[in-house]
């Protein structure tokens, strides 16, 4: 079958370390276009991953009849706006994490899309890491959930990491950035940027959150959020959430369940390695696990997300209602933190973080 074409609006650091490579390497997909106001990004993604045209405005990117779907790589504060035109234009959509930065233009989002025969999926990578989708897939073995804990811990040293694993990225001086400094107020940031994984793997597997209760500990420029939660079903849990922690990348989760349970430790994705994951299953009193040789959860994502705009397998990837969802369960933690770790409903949070 004819790869479908794709557009990548934004041409910053996770395009260049993602999108635009996993793009390339996907089977079922072709880099047709790329789109970034600066000359320079835009000029040196088209030369290194060989697209076929080059726009300057993401209108000119939407208006072109042979670009199927667009990826949307930009600052989390343009999300939601860029893909509202990308759905004007009858585009299918793949936004990057997080689906905004407030709970009510991604509402906005939400209904657009609900009006729409569009796919529209927020890239959450790690729902594609071939360990978290088998622990999914195994979930009816285990039967009814009783607990779950999920942490992420970031690293200090992340970025010595990250510098040897990523492709050398261009920066630009004329690249279009928000205005004010965004990432100044590190606690919105990190709670969008690191915590939306976190909540997403949660509810992958063990569905909405209904409740929180979060405290907050912040020590010169070192952040830990500890949240109990209740899940729509009565299932409990915890999120750790930890940023930075003197020594390795530390992510993963324990699912205990009435018929198994499940352990799995997740890597940084840069790795392309799939998660360590055990699943015991009670029935046979046997642990099963997963290879997971192909872990570029990147291309697998966009793989699955073409496979679904084709009608060929359901969608696997996290939704704009769920991406919503997230929006919620963060501003929650945040309502909690802010009032001494009260419980907080989930469905009644709107605004951000």
């Amino acid at each position: 079958m004819t790869p479908l074409n794709i557009g990548v609006l934004g041409c910053g650091p996770i395009s260049q370390a993602a999108h635009l490579p996993a793009t390339v390497k996907a089977h079922n997909a072709r880099l047709y276009a790329v789109c970034d106001r600066s000359a320079a990004l835009r000029q040196h993604a088209q030369l290194v991953h060989g697209a076929t045209v080059a726009y300057a405005d993401a209108s000119e990117l939407f208006a072109d009849p042979l670009v199927e779907a667009v990826i949307i790589g930009v600052a989390d504060q343009f999300h939601v706006a860029l893909a509202q035109q990308a759905l004007a234009a009858g585009k299918h959509v793949l936004v990057e994490k997080p689906l905004g930065i407030d709970v009510t233009s991604c509402r906005a989002l939400e209904h657009l899309s609900a009006q729409s025969d569009r796919v529209v999926q927020v890239a959450h990578n790690k729902r594609f890491d071939p360990g978290i989708a088998f622990a999914h897939d195994m979930l009816p073995r285990i039967g009814a959930p009783l607990a779950y804990r999920g942490w992420y811990c970031d690293s200090a040293y992340r970025y010595t990491v990250t510098d040897n694993l990523h492709p050398h990225i261009l920066q630009a001086a004329d690249a279009v950035r928000p205005a004010g400094n965004p990432k100044g107020d590190r606690r919105q940031y990190l709670l969008l940027t690191h915590g939306s994984h976190l909540v997403d793997t949660a509810i992958h597997l063990c569905g909405p959150v209904t409740q929180v209760q979060t405290q907050l500990r912040h020590v010169h420029d070192d952040w830990c959020w500890f949240s109990a939660i209740t899940f729509a079903d009565g299932t409990l849990g915890h999120l750790d959430l930890t940023v930075t922690l003197r020594g390795d990348h530390h992510e993963g989760f324990q699912l205990y369940a009435e018929a198994g349970s499940i352990q799995a430790k997740t890597y940084l994705p840069w790795f392309f390695k799939s998660s360590d994951v055990e699943v015991f299953t009670h029935a046979d009193q046997q642990y099963h696990r997963p290879l997971g040789a192909d872990g570029h959860s990147y291309k697998r994502q966009i793989e699955a997300f073409v496979a679904c705009i084709r009608g060929e397998t359901p969608q696997r990837g996290t939704s704009v209602a769920e991406g919503r969802h997230i929006l919620q369960v963060l501003a929650a933690m945040s309502a909690s933190a802010n009032q001494g770790g009260t419980w907080q409903d989930v469905q009644s949070m709107e605004g951000a973080p």
